[in-house]
């Protein structure tokens, strides 16, 4: 919300050395590196003879990767659950009636989030005499296991 900041954050953006690409793009530059170790080690591990005495340390090294990889994206998968979480306790803009009735534990590690956005709903009002459709804006998350709409207040 700070102009000043937007500015800066366009001139970097803008900078030949960014290549005009988003700060998101080098945010999310360290968590696309971890994700690519496990398939550099496996090319490494099937570049090695098997009867190599390092053949055996390059596999337990494939292991460890994936397993440090693994928990990489459970914490970042973790932490977006938790910020969509925190956006409807604190009711930052968003309006969601089923969690203010009942708690839902949203924030799980064996939920992840699978896609959100903002769609168009259609809602019907039936009258005694008439039927009428209007158009309203709402926001949803699809989760794995659940589906949440929600709308702006």
């Amino acid at each position: 919300t700070n102009p000043a900041f937007k500015e800066v954050l366009s001139r970097i953006e803008s900078h030949e050395d960014c290549r005009n690409l988003p700060m998101i793009s080098f945010l999310i530059l360290p968590m696309q590196r971890v994700t690519r170790l496990p398939l550099l080690m496996d090319t490494i591990c099937q570049k090695t003879p098997k009867d190599s005495a390092k053949y055996e340390n390059c596999k337990q090294a494939l292991k460890e990767v994936s397993k440090v990889c693994s928990q990489v994206i459970k914490l970042f998968l973790y932490r977006t659950l938790f910020s969509i979480f925190k956006k409807f306790s604190n009711f930052e803009g968003l309006q969601c009636d089923f969690l203010a009735l009942q708690p839902f534990p949203l924030v799980s590690s064996s939920r992840w989030l699978v896609k959100r956005g903002e769609l168009t709903a259609y809602v019907e009002d039936t009258g005694l005499f008439s039927k009428r459709t209007s158009k309203q804006q709402v926001y949803f998350f699809l989760f794995n296991d659940v589906l949440i709409i929600t709308k702006k207040k």
